[in-house]
């Protein structure tokens, strides 16, 4: 429910709340029996406790919004703080990265098609980004991986991982049985 209903509704119930008081007054005056006005009491309680209901729900909900507010404010600080610590690194790798693309005499399409497959793309997603067929990002795959002098994919992503895992990350990883 939205702020705008919330309203509508806890104005209604305002307006019943004081036109039952209004009409307890008036019975209560003319002499009109005890159950009808308990009754009509009841009522007005109900709405004033349909009132107490909402205005509780929206400040909850307002204090929640705020509290989660903070926390994406506080997260989203973390984060930039988080990436601009770790750009350091990533701009160091992307350098390293493109120093032995060069090393292995790499073309400059093929380093783009390495870096491609390196961040896991398909080669039919390789050839749409670069405006080729399918058959030049297979072709030019082939030769990365002839000039490299690696197997495929798997180990061009591995030569690159493999220092990036630390001994003592690795040594906590227990080999999942083959099932």
């Amino acid at each position: 429910m939205n702020k705008k209903e919330r309203f509508i509704i806890v104005v209604i119930l305002t307006l019943v709340a004081l036109m039952v008081a209004m009409d307890i007054v008036t019975d209560t005056k003319e002499g009109v029996a005890t159950w009808h006005v308990l009754v009509e009491g009841a009522t007005g309680l109900a709405a004033l406790f349909g009132i107490f209901y909402f205005l509780k729900g929206s400040y909850s909900l307002r204090r929640k919004l705020s509290d989660s507010l903070r926390e994406n404010i506080k997260f989203k600080r973390e984060a930039d703080e988080w990436k601009k610590e770790a750009q350091k690194y990533i701009e160091g790798l992307s350098k390293s990265i493109d120093l032995q693309l060069s090393k292995w005499s790499l073309s400059q399409a093929e380093k783009e098609v390495a870096l491609l497959l390196l961040k896991g793309l398909s080669l039919k997603e390789i050839a749409e980004i670069r405006n080729t067929s399918e058959k030049t990002a297979r072709v030019q795959s082939v030769s990365i991986y002839a000039k490299s002098g690696l197997a495929g994919r798997s180990e061009l992503a591995a030569f690159f991982l493999e220092d990036l895992l630390q001994p003592q990350m690795i040594e906590g990883i227990t080999p999942r049985p083959l099932v």
